[in-house]
């Protein structure tokens, strides 16, 4: 993959109100999620997975819990989650917009 042009991106359906589209290379994953069915009253159940995570709020706010901690977070901000660690968001705004980074790449993504 080279040049991904998101009004030419294939995007996904994870949920209702919630897509997202992606771009990788051998090692690493960009992948942009975006989630209209905020705000939220209650976090998404948490997840996690092998994978090194670094997340940029490009649009919106949020709360993430990552293990033990959370923080409120808005546009510009980033956080970071090792692998095999819980965490999850919680939408404070009607549209959040997420830019996730993995090494290595999530291959259940691409199926």
């Amino acid at each position: 993959m080279g040049l991904i042009k998101q009004a030419e991106a294939v995007k996904e359906s994870v949920g209702a109100g919630r897509e997202r589209y992606l771009g990788n290379t051998k090692n690493l994953m960009l992948v942009v999620i975006d989630f209209e069915d905020g705000p939220t009253s209650e976090p998404d159940p948490p997840h996690s997975h092998p994978h090194e995570q670094m997340s940029y709020v490009a649009a919106g706010e949020i709360i993430v819990h990552i293990g033990a901690e959370q923080s409120q977070l808005g546009p510009g901000d980033m956080f970071s989650v090792p692998p095999d660690v819980p965490h999850t968001v919680q939408l404070l705004t009607k549209h959040v917009r997420l830019v996730d980074a993995f090494t290595p790449i999530r291959d259940e993504f691409l199926s």
